[in-house]
């Protein structure tokens, strides 16, 4: 593709940007630790929620769910919750104010202050930093296999390297350089560097997804939507089967519907709403989006932003989504059936840029998309040395070291993390394969111990460290047992594994002792298995209010959800004019705005 003059400066332009802005805050972000990753927790809850919200508008995601919308019509509205994406509804709703409640550092220190500092509360202390770390390799990989692929079809120059040992492909080439950039800004700057260039990147991106969906609605009617896709396309809902039948329209796509696994969409969702449940009262996972938590002046700004980053994410993104994917099914269908079996479902979003974006917008769009690769990524590099500096070198090798050893072991460390993320990124297979490990088996192993710690005062340290041992040691074992079955499906396995092992070790060790169990209850009042622990800090103090808010809770989460999902199918309803559809969604939207605005915005407190 042969970009204008205009379309590379704005990129090139965008990218000296946001590295000066680096740059420029690493003054303020070297202070010391809580300057460098939590930026002092004066960062106001707004631009945290559309940091956030910008950190999950990902190009590899972002690619992904245009495939799986082109494949999958209406109904791919679903498959995101393998994720799942209720997490962020959860969090919203009380695990935010529960989580920031702490005043803690990292996820890693939250766990200290559960489980307490002795042996047990030692061993969860280093396996949530495992998991951090492992976690953080596995997202470098999946954003190195995207960003590759995204570049390498806008880019013109070759940058394959072929010199003995060393031996690159263009797309590895692409994705070196972007990351080595992102890296580079990310490391100087810390939390303000990585908030302060992903508003901006909110910004283009917002613009950037307006752009798209103009483009797509003044270009593509309703009746040749319906021309280029098999009958239930336009369909939200399903019976057990996902009854799609390609053939006459674009037979190849029955191939990659038998691959993903998801025809039996019923029996699927099943496993995706368990799995959801689990998954998103076990909280955020130790990355980005919990240090945006811990990052906010207050509890509740803490809950404020989480609702704000699913506000500002869902329907822009998804215009973007859907406007690519109908000028996809319409304008490239003819394109993809020449092809035959050889169709790489995961290039339709850059394909769909060079041929439908008209030079000007084009380069405003590649520095969005940049941008939003950028963020995420920016996002994960800031969170994961924390897990390793403050967690494991300030706590068990040098705790009186000074704020500048620290921050100069934090740099050590992003460089170390991104590298050897960077050697599993050459051996991914695809986008899909990763998303699918990282969403099914990964947070298999996470969900069990993460729920429990939350609920029930009995469960320990020990616990939670066998607990994620097994869940860790499952998910990385049990997955290539079952090449052939989606990973989803084998969630239960992991989960009950994990749960054997967090059982297990609670029982066969005694509780924590009532002083840590107390002083966590105290400060985060959740609401669940609390009895005991309950009695003995209102005999210690009468005047504590305990939690009675779980009906609430749970009330806010159902209508969060269905919320949530308007954002979701609301911009693809328009783009595929589905009039009375779209009137309707539009309807519910308002009213569980509206529900959440009285049961959940006005009750918060911190």
């Amino acid at each position: 593709m042969n970009l204008t003059l205009l379309d590379t400066g704005i990129i090139l332009g965008y990218i000296v940007l946001t590295v000066l802005f680096g740059f420029w805050v690493s003054k303020r972000a070297s202070k010391d630790m809580q300057a460098y990753f939590l930026g002092g927790n004066k960062i106001p809850w707004y631009l945290l929620g559309l940091s956030n919200a910008s950190g999950m508008f990902d190009i590899s995601g972002t690619m992904w769910t245009v495939t799986i919308l082109f494949v999958y019509g209406l109904k791919s509205a679903w498959i995101p919750w393998l994720w799942p994406v209720w997490n962020q509804v959860f969090v919203m709703v009380f695990l935010a104010i529960w989580l920031r409640r702490s005043g803690v550092l990292t996820g890693a220190q939250w766990i200290t202050f559960r489980f307490g500092d002795q042996t047990g509360g030692r061993l969860s202390h280093i396996i949530v930093t495992v998991f951090a770390v492992i976690s953080v390799f596995g997202f470098i990989a999946y954003f190195f296999e995207g960003i590759g692929k995204f570049a390498v079809i806008f880019f013109p120059w070759d940058l394959s390297v072929d010199r003995g040992l060393i031996q690159l492909t263009s797309e590895q080439s692409y994705a070196l350089i972007i990351i080595a950039v992102t890296t580079l800004y990310t490391i100087k700057g810390g939390m303000y560097s990585v908030v302060g260039t992903e508003v901006l990147q909110f910004v283009i991106m917002t613009i950037s997804c307006f752009v798209v969906g103009i483009i797509a609605y003044t270009n593509v009617s309703g009746e040749q939507v319906m021309e280029a896709v098999p009958p239930g396309w336009t369909e939200l809902f399903f019976s057990w089967e996902m009854d799609l039948d390609w053939t006459g329209y674009l037979d190849s796509v029955n191939k990659r519907i038998e691959d993903d696994g998801f025809g039996a969409i019923g029996l699927l969702l099943i496993a995706m709403i368990f799995k959801g449940i689990f998954a998103s009262l076990a909280g955020p996972v130790p990355s980005y989006d919990m240090q945006r938590v811990l990052s906010t002046p207050t509890a509740s700004e803490a809950a404020k932003m989480s609702g704000l980053t699913i506000l500002a994410l869902y329907f822009p993104r998804y215009l973007m989504i859907a406007g690519f994917a109908v000028l996809s099914l319409v304008y490239l269908t003819p394109e993809f059936r020449e092809m035959g079996a050889d169709i790489d479902f995961e290039t339709v979003l850059p394909l769909a840029i060079e041929r439908f974006i008209p030079p000007g917008f084009q380069g405003l769009l590649l520095a969005g998309l940049l941008a939003a690769f950028m963020g995420t990524f920016a996002a994960f590099i800031n969170a994961a040395p924390a897990y390793l500096v403050n967690d494991l070198y300030k706590k068990y090798v040098n705790p009186n070291a000074s704020s500048k050893t620290y921050i100069r072991y934090s740099y050590l460390a992003s460089f170390l993390l991104v590298a050897i993320g960077l050697i599993g990124g050459f051996y991914a297979s695809s986008i899909n394969s990763l998303t699918l490990w990282i969403t099914s088996a990964l947070y298999g192993g996470y969900a069990a111990a993460n729920a429990l710690k939350w609920i029930w005062w009995r469960f320990n340290g020990y616990g939670y460290f066998w607990g994620m041992i097994g869940g860790l040691i499952a998910a990385t074992f049990i997955p290539p047992l079952f090449p052939d079955v989606t990973p989803i499906y084998l969630f239960p396995v992991i989960f009950a594994i994990s749960l054997a092992g967090c059982l297990i070790g609670t029982y066969a060790t005694p509780a924590e002792d009532d002083e840590t169990l107390m002083n966590f209850y105290k400060k985060t009042n959740p609401w669940g298995f609390w009895g005991p622990i309950r009695k003995k800090v209102l005999a210690a103090d009468p005047a504590f209010v305990p939690n009675h808010s779980f009906g609430r809770d749970a009330f806010n989460i159902l209508v969060g959800i269905v919320w949530q999902m308007s954002l979701v199918v609301m911009p693809i309803y328009l783009l595929i004019r589905q009039s009375t559809e779209l009137a309707i969604t539009f309807l519910i939207f308002l009213i569980t705005t509206w529900l959440l605005k009285k049961y959940w915005w006005d009750k918060l407190e911190d």
